[in-house]
């Protein structure tokens, strides 16, 4: 008695599923892990793991915030870069939250704040204010100038918004009210908001309201005389793709060489040594940048000139 088509079509197909069961769910796994563990790569394999004293502190492809837990630099580490990637419920406040990977989602036309009506704390910084906030912060942190290029000296960015009637290129030809939009006018008599800016173009500019709506006006960033060459660099201020890099540039590490060296009471010259050490060129000779590995160099640290604070 022959077999029907459709009972010979399935066999044949249980057949293929069994045989492709074992090669990609037994054999390709027992392969590649059994590769994984040739001397060489069961590191890389295990995740880069770094230990101490038999207990797990990191691992070198995932960056971790070097902070007191409250967001507060600790002085005797290199700071890396920031972090987009923390929890909602703010237990990582700064970030690195390996279960939470995000990017900040903003762009370069990204200038104006928003600024909450009733709690400051509310506010929706822009990608502007929020660089200037940043680079201010590390300036401060390791004694350099932090101001830049549209950034005011209170660490937001300097942008006004034109109001009055427009051209036919929508630029706004005599301007009738001028606000900073990204200032809020302080409720203290005594020490009210002063504009980073007196005059645009003839007119008083004012601070900003809160929960004023002023998308009416031209927007105008305003450069300022800040040195476009400053010497912190822009990964110190901006959040990596994955926002767990554990990179920094060498040029970031370098203003941190001083701060780091005091703190553990060693030269610069032995900071910059383990920095340099840790120091990595371009992929294949020509991709990407030159970096430093924070997290294996704050590791080095710990391990040949522990703090004493």
């Amino acid at each position: 008695m022959r077999m029907s088509a459709w009972i010979r079509q399935h066999i044949a197909a249980l057949r293929a599923l069994l045989v492709l069961t074992v090669i990609t769910g037994i054999i390709y796994p027992a392969v590649v892990l059994g590769i994984s563990q040739i001397p060489g790569l069961k590191d890389k394999a295990d995740g880069s793991l770094l230990k101490r004293d038999g207990k797990i502190v990191g691992s070198s492809l995932i960056g971790q915030a070097y902070t007191d837990g409250k967001g507060t630099p600790l002085n005797q580490y290199f700071q890396t870069r920031p972090s987009n990637s923390a929890p909602s419920d703010g237990s990582i406040p700064d970030g690195y939250d390996p279960t939470n990977t995000s990017f900040g989602n903003q762009g370069p036309e990204s200038v104006v704040d928003s600024l909450d009506a009733t709690d400051p704390k509310k506010d929706k910084l822009s990608l502007l204010s929020t660089v200037c906030q940043r680079s201010q912060s590390v300036g401060q942190l390791e004694g350099v100038d932090g101001s830049r290029p549209y950034c005011t000296s209170g660490g937001v960015g300097s942008v006004l918004a034109v109001m009055g009637k427009r051209d036919a290129h929508g630029k706004v030809e005599h301007p009738t009210q001028v606000i900073s939009v990204n200032e809020a006018c302080s409720t203290d008599p005594k020490n009210p908001t002063t504009p980073f800016q007196d005059a645009y173009e003839g007119v008083k500019v004012e601070c900003a309201k809160r929960g004023e709506d002023y998308s009416a006006g031209q927007i105008v960033p305003i450069r300022g005389d800040a040195s476009a060459d400053t010497p912190v660099p822009t990964d110190a201020v901006t959040a990596s793709a994955s926002g767990l890099d554990p990179q920094i540039s060498p040029e970031y590490a370098a203003i941190q060489v001083a701060r780091v060296a005091k703190a553990r009471n060693i030269s610069a010259d032995q900071v910059k040594a383990l920095v340099d050490a840790h120091k990595s060129g371009r992929a294949l000779g020509f991709m990407g940048e030159p970096t430093v590995n924070v997290v294996e160099l704050n590791y080095d640290l710990d391990s040949k000139y522990p703090f004493k604070g």
